[in-house]
């Protein structure tokens, strides 16, 4: 007699799809030297009239400490370069380099490979029936609903 699955939690599918999305990503990173935050930090930048840095943490979801981090490790290796933001004396614009354009070019191309081998095996219908139950989940969460003790 086959035994029977324990059901996942929602929780232990979406952490552990992240966790092998994150790999694939660090695996191609790597590839040309780079990692995951790096790409996705290229992506988020505009490739014309640069991006403030203080507008790049929102954007990718990552706290300031680790963006700092991810934006140094750039600028060493001369992916970026920050300059003053002429909007804002106080602020910093991060601009591309022509080689932070060209891995920017790859990072687009991965997440781009990514996403169209998703839509090559998965429905319409299923990926609309995803991404209502990923908002749903959103929602629940930056509403505060989950948790609420009243």
């Amino acid at each position: 007699m086959q035994e029977k699955t324990k059901e996942k939690t929602i929780d232990y599918v979406l952490r552990s799809t992240w966790m092998n999305v994150t790999k694939m990503y660090n695996e191609e990173a790597g590839k040309k030297g780079s990692t995951m935050a790096t790409g996705f930090a290229l992506i988020s930048i505009d490739p014309e009239n640069g991006t403030p840095s203080t507008a790049l943490g929102p954007k990718m979801g990552m706290e300031a400490t680790s963006l700092s981090r991810t934006l140094k490790a750039m600028e060493t290796k001369g992916l970026i370069e920050r300059k003053p933001n002429p909007e804002d004396g106080r602020g910093v614009l991060i601009h591309l380099t022509p080689f932070g354009k060209e891995m920017r070019s790859f990072s687009k191309d991965v997440v781009f490979g990514f996403d169209k081998a998703v839509r090559e095996n998965v429905s319409e219908e299923d990926l609309q029936t995803f991404r209502k139950v990923a908002k749903t989940i959103n929602d629940l969460i930056s509403s505060k609903k989950v948790y609420d003790s009243v």
